[in-house]
């Protein structure tokens, strides 16, 4: 601070009162015009408000020594110029969630450099196809398969190769198996041993109805072999992943046919009696002959088989070790989906048995491990190839799969050879949930912006 005074009067005039005039100059670095803080602290102060933003960045510049509030944090943060963009080759681009459900924006990556270059509000093709044609240079563009995305690249740089993320064409990929996974359940199941004594006629019948007749019969006979080992109807729902009601409705029905032709399950005889039974099972008279006598005596008008089912769900529990609990549809299709050196042995076993019982489980893992193998090492070449044998295969889910490629059939060859990727985009979209959650959500589009692109 360099001060100067100077007396404004007449030589020789010592009536007048002399005037003072002082003026500064400024500092470069240290001072600036009209500023109530040093260069150096508002650097400070912006770089907490960038990492924490408002309420946090205060309490911390508190702890500091540097005491400001969250509202002056936030201006310096939203007062910061934007970076330079530059030229973006290879540019990554996706969506992400500014409110989920309700409000979405468009993240632009530079993907050699990992870094983001610039956020856009919505997900719509205009705001994308206005800043490529803003920022000429772009020569690949990696995103995933929405048509918005694709439709800009096209009108806002028609020069640019389109690549198609390959986690996003795995991911596509796995739900679709799970659609053919789910439309064959009935294979996961273990097939049961029945007596040919004891189900000799319905077996023959079950044969020559048809599958759905043959699972109906093995299905009724599982249920009342674990019923006759003492197993109570909630323990064989839980046991084999079935619904209380679709167990009570085999446990009902006296043979399989009944579960055909879609009969309504009828009221027990045992209601009426339930709470004597009850209280004598608590007792613990467990018998079933005496119990049968005593409710005849009360009008009871069943056979004693159906007291003595009453009884055994009152029993020790039964083992339930020789009947397979089936794998879920999400498990069969991770491990179709997964690397078979990955699997466990157990796994394997399970995974191999279900395929020898369905062809055409075993020929969607195929068709999955050939796409693999293209997709691991970049044989683009074979798409065409591998389209046509899925289209051929007509499996649920998997058909409809390859031949929604051929919509984006060039960026999804270019995605299966190029080594260009969405990961560095699928990265920081992780990052802008997080900010957006320091944030609590409560930030507009210009504040979670100037964070994204300035924060350390």
């Amino acid at each position: 601070m360099i001060s100067h005074g100077f007396c404004c009067g007449c030589a020789g005039s010592s009536a007048r009162t002399p005037r003072a005039k002082t003026f500064a100059e400024q500092v470069d670095g240290l001072t600036r015009r009209w500023s109530r803080v040093s260069d150096g602290l508002r650097q400070m102060l912006t770089t907490v408000g960038l990492a924490l933003a408002g309420r946090a960045g205060a309490r911390l510049a508190a702890q500091l020594g540097m005491p400001a509030s969250r509202h002056r944090l936030i201006r310096l943060v939203r007062a910061l110029p934007d970076p330079p963009v530059g030229v973006v080759a290879v540019l990554g681009v996706d969506d992400f969630a500014v409110r989920r459900g309700h409000h979405y924006g468009t993240v632009l990556i530079d993907c050699e450099s990992r870094r983001v270059v610039d956020l856009l509000p919505g997900r719509d093709a205009d705001p994308l196809t206005a800043w490529l044609q803003q920022h000429p240079g772009a020569q690949v563009i990696c995103r995933d398969r929405a048509s918005a995305y694709a439709e800009a690249a096209r009108n806002g740089a028609p020069q640019a190769v389109q690549v198609a993320d390959r986690f996003h064409l795995w991911q596509n990929l796995a739900a679709a198996i799970e659609r053919c996974v789910a439309q064959h359940k009935s294979c996961l199941q273990e097939p049961v041993e029945v007596p040919a004594e004891r189900y000799g006629a319905a077996a023959e019948a079950a044969e020559s109805a048809g599958a759905m007749a043959e699972r109906r019969r093995a299905h009724h006979a599982l249920v009342h072999e674990l019923l006759a080992q003492g197993a109570g109807f909630r323990q064989i729902a839980r046991h084999l992943g079935w619904s209380h009601h679709t167990v009570s409705r085999y446990a009902h029905a006296a043979t399989w046919q009944e579960m055909m032709v879609g009969q309504k399950i009828r009221p027990s005889q045992v209601d009426p009696f339930k709470t004597y039974l009850i209280q004598r099972i608590g007792e613990g008279c467990l018998k079933a002959a005496t119990l049968h006598r005593e409710v005849r005596a009360q009008g009871f008008a069943g056979s004693y088989a159906i007291i003595r089912k009453f009884v055994e769900q009152y029993r020790s529990t039964p083992d339930l070790t020789a009947v397979r609990r089936p794998p879920s549809v999400r498990q069969v299709t991770g491990w179709i989906c997964r690397r078979p050196d990955d699997l466990a042995d157990r796994d394997s076993v399970q995974l191999q048995a279900i395929l020898q019982r369905c062809p055409q489980l075993r020929a969607a893992t195929d068709l999955v491990r050939s796409f693999a193998d293209m997709l691991t090492r970049l044989r683009g070449e074979r798409l065409d190839a591998w389209i046509a044998a899925a289209e051929a295969a007509a499996l649920p889910g998997v058909t409809k799969f390859a031949t929604g490629l051929t919509a984006d059939l060039a960026a999804v060859t270019a995605g299966l050879s190029m080594p260009f990727s969405s990961g560095p985009v699928e990265g920081n979209v992780n990052r802008i949930k997080m900010i957006k959650r320091q944030m609590y959500g409560r930030a507009g589009f210009d504040l979670l912006r100037k964070r994204v692109l300035l924060a350390p």
